[in-house]
């Protein structure tokens, strides 16, 4: 599949259901980067998992929408960069929170997401 490709299935299986994370999109070896979180960089499906489901289930946040505002191709025909926003509500209030993220796949999975976004934004949905 091609980055464009797999987002679009992130878009499904990420951000428009909940309960667990399967991984399937994902290689073994991913490298995952939120330069603003914490932690801040995780190496492999296996250990994004053991963040990721317990922080998903945890979060006071529905994603109730994922739009994409802008997708560009890189020189790496394997790496694009999304600029995107999610919708979201809690206790009753909605909100939204810009995100930029540069996606590179291989073999069909990711093997690289780089997300930039305002964790304070998401945060002030659920205040």
């Amino acid at each position: 599949m091609t980055p464009r490709e797999i987002f679009a299935r992130m878009q499904q299986e990420w951000f428009g259901r909940s309960g667990p994370l399967t991984g399937d999109l994902l290689a073994d070896d991913v490298i995952m980067e939120m330069p603003f979180g914490n932690p801040a960089r995780i190496e492999g499906r296996d250990a994004w998992l053991a963040f990721a489901n317990p922080a998903r289930a945890a979060f006071p946040v529905r994603i109730d929408e994922c739009h994409v505002t802008a997708i560009h191709d890189t020189t790496d025909p394997d790496t694009i960069v999304v600029e995107y926003e999610l919708t979201g509500t809690a206790a009753g209030r909605q909100g939204t929170a810009p995100f930029i993220a540069v996606l590179t796949v291989r073999d069909g999975r990711i093997a690289r997401w780089r997300e930039y976004q305002n964790p304070m934004a998401m945060a002030r949905i659920s205040a």
